[in-house]
């Protein structure tokens, strides 16, 4: 008798204690489905093939409606009792509840209606798909084809939450917005044998048939004919007659409706503290202090003994340090990635098994975007990841920057980072979904710093770059809190910017803007 109440007792216990993580991991497997529901572009791209027709819904009914049901995720996230958890389930209950949180904090701002910022939006994000979505089977081109018809609609949409937002006084600022209207019609062309969205058959895959092929392609053609250019069209005369004459005369978020909680929430979530933004522009103002001692020593040992800014207005102007031509640019840029990728065995003992490749940015949106960027890739769908360079300015973009940009960038920064976090044992959400800014920025710095260790700023210049960069991110304390809560002017961040960085003139105005 006292045997069966032993086992009894153990698996009452044992049932008490699995019962909250049952309900986790269902939850966790719901909210993974409802991200993939409501991200179907994503979707594919990560392998999930139930969604390949459809695109993302921009109107402002669902944006609530997918608040609403963040909100109710929240809840059951709630219900579930911590304590009862394993540390692992714990912290995987903790992530999924901060990242609700920050979903159903910020749809009660009217910001949740800006679709688009100065550097893109949901054009841009279509005018990717023919580099981002698998191009294998006719199954995979049947669903491309789809999306082409959808995107019309998409737009309309789009147009639609913007009227709404540009009505009730959520524009963005002029100062921020030059340019914009390049990446909308840089991809408006007369023949859509000249679009890139057709580019994705110009090469037929062996398991297609030709008469399927012909098929799809002339299916594909008229589509971006008769659906996706017109559509561009409309955003293109939409943007230019109703939105920018309209654009905000200020550039902070204190000059839109409830601004500044909605920046103060913003910097809660970007930096994951309780910092206020006084706060975060002290700290930055110390950051640079503390950097600018350290580019004195380097100005220094260059040549330039108490005259920082004599060796930096040399590094900005001296034709030697620029690239003459964007496919020396590459090259460059492609042989820094092999170095350092010599460099990684010794200091890291995991590394990703997803490549990654260096491209040009875009030409629809280089001109206004800053000097490079990350794209993460995804083993599932066949995408490497992609250390995007920018070629557009070459006179401002340096040579001399390549190792910390690099770095940050490529490996061990984004990419290294990115491609190991979708190949750990953790809940997709995690894998996939789970990105925070603080950590994900403050891994790429880190990075650009074990560029000492590996010999990389093997020069005066070079050394300078790295130190430039570290300015970078402090300034952007002081700059972005400035905006937006202090009434800085975007003439006075540029100088700012310009008087502490040795960044040229191009990148230190697409930061700003940015």
């Amino acid at each position: 008798m006292r045997l069966l109440l032993t086992v009894f007792g153990l698996l009452w216990a044992v049932t008490a204690t699995a019962a909250p993580a049952d309900d986790l991991h269902r939850l966790l497997d719901d909210h993974w489905a409802w991200i993939l529901r409501n991200s179907p572009v994503y979707a594919t791209q990560l392998g999930e093939r139930a969604y390949d027709d459809k695109v993302e819904d921009l109107s402002l009914a669902h944006i609530d409606t997918s608040a609403l049901e963040a909100a109710a995720f929240l809840a059951r996230t709630d219900a579930i009792p911590a304590a009862a958890l394993t540390p692992a389930d714990r912290l995987n209950r903790d992530i999924l509840k901060r990242l609700l949180k920050r979903e159903a904090d910020g749809a009660r701002f009217g910001q949740r209606a800006m679709l688009f910022g100065n550097r893109g939006g949901w054009h841009t994000s279509a005018a990717s798909w023919p580099e981002q979505l698998p191009f294998y089977t006719i199954a995979d081109y049947r669903s491309y084809v789809a999306r082409l018809k959808a995107y019309p609609a998409q737009n309309a949409q789009g147009i639609v939450t913007t009227r709404w937002a540009l009505a009730h006084g959520f524009v963005q600022p002029c100062a921020a917005m030059g340019g914009f209207a390049r990446t909308i019609s840089g991809q408006i062309v007369s023949d859509a044998d000249a679009s890139d969205f057709l580019k994705p058959f110009a090469r037929r895959p062996a398991s297609i048939g030709e008469n399927d092929w012909a098929e799809l392609k002339t299916e594909a053609r008229a589509a971006i004919t008769t659906g996706v250019l017109p559509a561009y069209r409309d955003f293109l005369a939409f943007y230019e007659k109703d939105y920018a004459p309209h654009c905000g005369a200020k550039p902070g978020m204190a000059a839109l409706p409830d601004g500044a909680a909605y920046y103060a929430y913003l910097a809660r979530e970007e930096t994951t503290t309780d910092l206020t933004p006084a706060q975060i522009h002290a700290l930055g103002l110390r950051e640079v202090a503390r950097i600018r001692a350290e580019m004195d020593q380097v100005a220094a040992r260059a040549g330039f003994p108490g005259d920082r800014n004599g060796f930096i207005a040399r590094l900005r102007t001296d034709p030697k340090y620029f690239p003459k031509t964007g496919d020396e640019l590459i090259a460059a840029a492609s042989v820094m990635t092999k170095r350092i990728d010599g460099e990684m065995p010794k200091y890291f003992g995991k590394l990703p098994r997803l490549p990654y490749t260096v491209k040009p940015v875009p030409d629809a949106t280089a001109d206004g975007t800053t000097t490079a960027y990350y794209e993460g890739g995804a083993a599932e769908s066949g995408r490497a990841g992609v250390y995007r360079v920018n070629l557009t300015h070459l006179d401002q973009r340096p040579l001399w920057e390549l190792p910390a940009l690099t770095l940050h960038e490529a490996v061990p920064g984004h990419h290294n980072q990115i491609a190991l976090q979708q190949e750990l044992d953790l809940p997709k959400f995690r894998r996939h979904a789970a990105f925070f800014t603080a950590f994900t920025e403050g891994w790429g710095l880190y990075s650009e710093r074990l560029g000492i260790e590996m010999g990389l700023y093997d020069t005066p210049e070079r050394d300078m770059g790295r130190l430039s960069y570290e300015m970078w991110r402090a300034c952007r304390l002081v700059v972005d809190t400035g905006i937006h809560t202090m009434g800085m002017s975007k003439a006075d961040a540029i100088a700012f910017m310009a008087d502490n960085t040795a960044l040229t003139p191009a990148n230190i105005e697409a930061e700003v803007n940015r």
